[in-house]
């Protein structure tokens, strides 16, 4: 996936929310961590994956599009943090898993990793993963550019109306 137009719109949203609630000084660091990871879970949620005594069947896919580039703001976001700004482009890591709940579980472990470390190949890692688990739900690239694209419009949107 080519980031680098991804990158620079986070980070002139960033620069607009830090701007508007006047947090320019502070450090988001560990909470667009938690973040992160409460994203994550409502994607998990959505697809239902881990919900082995329900039948009730994973959200539309249109609604775990949106759940998933929510996850994709804030990665992005926390690649601008540390600087990474310029990675051209992520692909999905080698992974073998099959198996949709533990590749949520994987990508958790990823995030504790890089928020340990700030190191550049553990954010890859991340990045990478989450982009395995969109190949596993069935998203491709084009499809996150432009919910992407959608999504930071209405992120903009909200910010104009107080959100």
């Amino acid at each position: 996936m080519n980031t680098i137009t991804l990158f620079k719109m986070q980070k002139a949203l960033d620069q607009h929310i830090e701007s508007q609630h006047k947090l320019e000084h502070e450090d988001l660091f560990d909470r667009k961590v938690l973040a992160l990871l409460v994203e994550i879970g409502e994607l998990a949620n959505e697809t239902r994956c881990f919900k082995f005594w329900s039948v009730k069947p994973p959200s539309q896919t249109e609604i775990i599009l949106e759940e998933f580039v929510d996850g994709v703001h804030f990665i992005l976001s926390l690649g601008i943090e540390c600087g990474f700004e310029s990675l051209e482009s992520i692909t999905q890591n080698g992974s073998e898993e099959t198996d949709t709940s533990k590749q949520f579980l994987s990508i958790y472990k990823s995030v504790h990793k890089f928020r340990n470390s700030r190191r550049k190949e553990d954010y890859e890692q991340l990045f990478q993963g989450y982009l395995k688990l969109a190949q596993m739900l069935g998203l491709n690239e084009d499809q996150i550019e432009q919910a992407y694209i959608k999504k930071n419009e209405v992120n903009y949107e909200r910010q104009r109306k107080g959100y």
